[in-house]
């Protein structure tokens, strides 16, 4: 490893403390001067980090609030929360725990295969299909009937689908899945912590529920586009939003150095109740955000065009607590890859990796076992 010089020794140290670097956006950093006299705006180009410090300006050179950005970024991608993996399905006997077990050929059920185990240490026979136990469809089939409702597609063409794999199902059925399994996989997922940055955005977007038109509050995160929390209102500018700042909170273990949102005085009101602190460091509000520049609310936009997109197929929701709103926040954050994160999930950029060729199935078995073991 290279040996650092001084000024990136200084740069680590400022790194490694808490609230000395505050995002502004992608290329734009403020950095607090270590004298406690302000801080210092450090941006990108065609030179690499450039800071406004006079050591910088006077003297060309990179300086410790550059490399603190720079060794801050580095830091933040070797950080992972969690590691989701698919499990082995042929690791223990299911009656015994007994490691010592055999292939015993195929059992042949009406709709599809299933491998059958015994066991060398009790002598019994199973088959293992966890978290799709007493199922009709395969994992594969209903997790791939997952993914084409939340990528756009509507239940019948959903069924269509099925029916062209030799399956008859109903649409209802397929609603059904949907429902148990987006409901399992909440109650696994929500238990654990993004490591999201400093910088959150909050918007809202109509929606149509019960052909009444309702709004949907977000909160997500600006460096990793993890969508925080979620809440839906009957109104837009009588809506108390502190909930949903009071759940991101939750979310993520802190609230944000930065909090970017339009001129919604509900922002405000929720921001001075939930955010606002005596003590610094405080959180700072943007909400004089612009069409175009540095202040504008564009990942946000496409958040709810992302939506919009999904919500004309079903041609609006059937009621509140659907699992269409619970379960495309979470094919945004963890099944969903993003130009914007050069292919990665806002999960992957959150410090939390869903293993495996189908996540959907990682995801489900992993909840499944967490349940079981509670």
């Amino acid at each position: 490893m290279q040996e650092m010089n001084a000024r990136q020794q200084k740069g680590l140290t400022i790194a490694q403390l808490d609230n000395q670097i505050r995002r502004v956006n992608e290329t734009t950093y403020n950095v607090k001067s270590q004298s406690g006299k302000g801080e210092y705006e450090v941006i990108f180009g065609e030179l690499g980090w450039i800071c406004s410090c006079p050591d910088s300006v006077y003297n060309g050179q990179k300086c410790k609030h550059a490399f603190a950005v720079e060794i801050s970024l580095k830091l933040r991608e070797t950080v992972q929360v969690a590691k989701i993996q698919p499990l082995t399905t042929t690791a223990n006997c299911i009656y015994c725990g007994s490691t010592d077990i055999l292939k015993r050929g195929i059992r042949h059920n009406k709709n599809y295969d299933l491998q059958r185990f015994s066991c060398k240490q009790c002598g019994r026979r199973f088959t293992i299909n966890i978290g799709f136990e007493g199922m009709r469809a395969t994992p594969q089939i209903i997790t791939g009937a997952m993914q084409l409702y939340f990528t756009g597609e509507s239940l019948r063409n959903v069924q269509k689908f099925i029916q062209l794999q030799g399956l008859k199902v109903s649409h209802v059925a397929v609603y059904k899945w949907i429902g148990k399994y987006v409901g399992l996989m909440e109650q696994y997922l929500e238990k654990i912590k993004p490591n999201v940055s400093d910088t959150w955005r909050a918007d809202e977007l109509y929606v149509k529920i019960k052909g009444n038109m309702k709004y949907l509050f977000a909160m997500m995160d600006d460096e990793t586009r993890f969508w925080i929390a979620q809440e839906v209102a009957d109104t837009k500018h009588r809506h108390d939003t502190r909930g949903l700042f009071a759940s991101a909170r939750e979310v993520a273990g802190k609230r944000p150095m930065t909090l970017i949102t339009d001129g919604l005085p509900a922002y405000k009101d929720a921001y001075n109740k939930e955010f606002y602190t005596q003590k610094k460091p405080r959180t700072v509000h943007i909400s004089a955000i612009r069409l175009n520049g540095d202040r504008n609310n564009n990942k946000m936009e496409r958040l709810n065009g992302e939506f919009r997109d999904r919500e004309k197929v079903v041609r609006g929701i059937k009621k509140v607590d659907s699992k269409i709103l619970s379960g495309y926040q979470m094919y945004h954050n963890y099944i969903r890859p993003h130009e914007g994160l050069n292919g990665k999930t806002p999960a992957d950029m959150a410090g939390i990796a869903i293993e495996g060729q189908n996540k959907w199935i990682t995801i489900i078995q992993n909840a499944t076992k967490s349940t079981s073991a509670s």
